[in-house]
């Protein structure tokens, strides 16, 4: 927020220096755990330029034709196109646009040095996080040896996301590409003992990405008896996955209502059952499952029912006949949340086979609790935020094995961050001394009135995703449902983005206050008024700030009057109007390249410092 100077109780001038304060305005960046720039690779899909734009992704988020199927989005609920119409842009989906129609990356790719650097990293499960850890450390001369007690790569993207989902060739491929680097990959090799391998392996660092590999239970009257029927949701998923599995009961009941109990209930329908019902506890609003996730599960007939507590599996003749559940019943405060609940009856519900699908929890039993590694009263390592480094140092953790379960974007961002400590731990330097995030601006000026970008508002409704028909998509369990968008549909979709990176940037001494911005700004997000506090900037302004968490804008004195202009980025659209309108050019549109350092940055800087030999 704005500082007040207590002499003055008037607002300082936004030091827009901060690379946090253009970064926040981004909205889809400033949401997205790794911090992609999304603007830029959007238009540069509107452009055509399909590889490119999956470079600027890559660069960031590693797996874009991975994360352009599943990702968790966080980028979409921010997206500011959100703010004018319903639907935000659909970032996501365009990610895989780029993945889709890109060209041959191989020669874009990091070299990797052929005299290696001496140092050997051992990382801990063949996921998303340790996978990206490889990624950033091999172009620096590392040596990094990946263990994966399956026989297949790819950790939880592999085995618990259904194919017809995530296809095994997308995995493969872009997966592949992190493996070609030299990678020194051993599936089917368990870690059954941590002190064994920081004593025999010869590692200099160990990274655990080993997920949240086990499933929570559900201890009620009749589980034990009803157990051949009764399945953990992520094992489950798995064995659908490698084929261990290959039918299941027409009637199934899916306990809990997340992402992974989303992917159960649609496996459950490939696999032979005709009547599938999500059981809730909860009301809607408090499910965790994505808004699109569950979109998908009714579409294919998938019944949800809420306010369902578990009471106990029911059995007949020794086997299990369903399961009876407390019908609940909510009363809610003015915030939304539960502030009473009731049981108001019992229901008893048929099923031939339950599948529990109400959480993750992480299981470290080969680490032994002697080494120094701390762990928590959940029984989770004690791990630095920052540096993902235990309390053991040399070992980090990264992904669902460090916080618990999240999703691939984080487990991404994990990776990026572990590997600039695994650097800094291996050279010798402190972890903590990291590089600062950092922000250039690059003006779009190409005429008195022309952009380098389009800013024209573009009133197009978010294009559809075009799907297998229901007829086609049960025949096998892999048939991808989502068909991606065409060329065609991503230029379309992409006009949709404001482009909210290309920013309005003011210089004071160039204004006449001659109003010309202000009465041209389509959504009244200018005012030039009198300094004060920011309550009284707020009071000021010429359209009320809805959203008081995201900072005003507040020049410096203006040179006619000494009045200020202050500017609500949380309504701005970026449309580049007032630069065009003003006769002094105090505006200009100027592209905010935020500078979110990785660990190649890290270790050049730290080569500079090195003393030079003459």
């Amino acid at each position: 927020m704005c500082t007040l100077p207590q002499q003055w109780n008037t607002v300082d001038a936004t030091d827009t220096s901060r690379p946090d304060y253009y970064h926040r305005v981004v909205d889809c960046q400033w949401a997205c755990p790794a911090h992609t720039d999304v603007p830029e690779y959007i238009r540069l899909i509107a452009q055509g330029r399909f590889t490119d734009a999956y470079m600027v992704n890559r660069h960031s988020n590693v797996f874009p034709g991975i994360l352009g199927r599943v990702c968790d989005r966080p980028c979409e609920p921010a997206c500011r196109r959100g703010r004018v119409e319903a639907k935000p842009v659909a970032i996501c989906r365009l990610k895989r646009v780029a993945a889709d129609y890109r060209q041959d990356i191989t020669g874009r790719l990091p070299k990797i040095p052929k005299v290696k650097n001496g140092k050997r990293i051992a990382c801990i499960g063949a996921g998303c996080a340790s996978l990206t850890v490889a990624n950033d450390l091999m172009p620096l001369g590392y040596e990094v040896t990946i263990f994966e007690q399956l026989e297949q790569f790819g950790g939880l993207m592999r085995t618990n996301i259904p194919a017809f989902r995530l296809p095994a060739s997308v995995l493969d491929e872009e997966i592949g590409m992190i493996l070609a680097m030299g990678v020194d990959l051993k599936l089917g090799h368990r870690i059954e003992s941590l002190r064994k391998l920081l004593a025999d392996g010869g590692f200099d660092a160990v990274f655990v990405g080993s997920g949240a590999p086990k499933g929570k239970e559900l201890s009620l009257p009749g589980r034990e008896q009803a157990a051949a029927n009764v399945h953990i949701g992520i094992s489950w998923l798995e064995s659908a996955a490698f084929g261990h599995i290959e039918r299941i009961g027409e009637r199934v009941l899916i306990i809990g209502v997340g992402n992974t109990a989303m992917d159960c209930c649609r496996t459950s329908l490939r696999l032979g059952a005709k009547q599938v019902k999500v059981m809730a506890r909860k009301p809607r609003a408090f499910f965790k499952a994505s808004a699109w996730e569950l979109e998908d599960a009714e579409e294919e007939s998938v019944e949800i029912i809420v306010n369902r507590s578990p009471k106990a599996f029911v059995l007949e003749a020794g086997r299990l006949a369903g399961m009876m559940f407390d019908c609940m019943e909510y009363e809610m405060d003015a915030r939304g949340r539960i502030s009473a609940e009731r049981v108001t009856g019992e229901e008893f519900i048929p099923a031939d086979d339950v599948i529990l699908a109400i959480g993750q929890e992480n299981a470290f039993p080969w680490i032994e609790r002697d080494l120094g590694i701390r762990f928590d009263k959940w029984n989770v390592p004690e791990v630095d935020a920052v540096t993902f480094q235990s309390t053991l140092p040399g070992v980090f953790f990264g992904g669902d094995a460090a916080f618990g379960p999240k999703n691939i974007i984080w487990a991404v961002e994990h990776g990026h961050q572990a590997a600039i400590s695994i650097h800094r731990h291996c050279q010798g330097e402190q972890l903590t001394e990291r590089l600062p995030p950092g922000v250039t601006l690059q003006s779009r000026k190409m005429g008195m009135h022309e952009w380098s970008y389009s800013n024209d508002y573009a009133p197009v409704e978010r294009r559809l995703m075009p799907h297998v028909s229901l007829k086609e998509r049960f025949k096998k369990i892999n048939i991808e449902v989502e068909l991606g968008f065409s060329a065609e549909q991503a230029e379309q979709e992409a006009q949709r983005c404001l482009n909210c990176d290309v920013q309005t940037v003011f210089s004071a001494k160039l204004c006449i206050e001659c109003d010309a911005c202000i009465d041209i700004c389509p959504v009244d997000c200018l005012s030039i008024v009198a300094n004060g506090t920011e309550a009284q900037l707020r009071a000021r302004l010429k359209a009320p700030a809805s959203n008081p968490a995201q900072p005003l804008y507040v020049s410096a004195a203006l040179p006619q009057t000494g009045r200020v202009m202050v500017k609500d980025e949380d309504l701005c659209v970026h449309c580049g109007l007032c630069a065009e309108r003003c006769p002094t050019a105090a505006w200009d549109m100027q592209k905010s390249l935020i500078h979110w350092p990785h660990v190649g940055e890290e270790a050049r800087a730290l080569e500079q410092r090195k003393p030079k030999i003459a």
